[in-house]
């Protein structure tokens, strides 16, 4: 079974400071918005509406910034790779909203925060992916 995800580094400027969005998984982890590919979608558009599904923040995507794969046992599909592309996403607003049947909380983090917080409760994978999103963003800004 093969799975296709999309999602993303979702940052605002808010006082001059970067933030980033990352999401308390059911599983107690650290993570970043993201959901599987609807039949008809792009992997941009799923970004973009998973990210609005999950944490209620409307974004556009700035960059994409990679794809990674892994296994996993489904409970119910057994085997299953999943791919997903991740993207840097840029937003003007801030309201967050939880989608609390798949996640317990969102919250935005400074950078410091945000690496810290990842580095403690995260997820492996998404490690190069969150620093790989922070450099590009902190070169865009500057």
């Amino acid at each position: 079974m093969k799975e296709i995800s999309a999602g993303g580094v979702v940052y605002r400027l808010h006082d001059g400071e970067i933030e980033i969005l990352l999401i308390h998984d059911r599983f107690g982890k650290i993570t970043l918005p993201k959901g599987h590919q609807e039949a008809g979608e792009t992997i941009e558009q799923t970004a973009i509406r998973e990210i609005e599904e999950e944490t209620g923040v409307i974004g556009e995507i700035v960059t994409k910034i990679d794809t990674i794969t892994y296994e996993f046992i489904h409970p119910e599909k057994g085997q299953t790779e999943k791919s997903v592309t991740y993207y840097v996403v840029k937003t003007e607003a801030g309201n967050i909203s939880p989608q609390l049947e798949e996640i317990d909380e969102v919250g935005w983090y400074t950078v410091d925060q945000a690496i810290t917080i990842h580095a403690e409760k995260g997820y492996d994978n998404n490690q190069s992916i969150l620093t790989e999103a922070i450099k590009y963003i902190k070169n865009e800004i500057s």
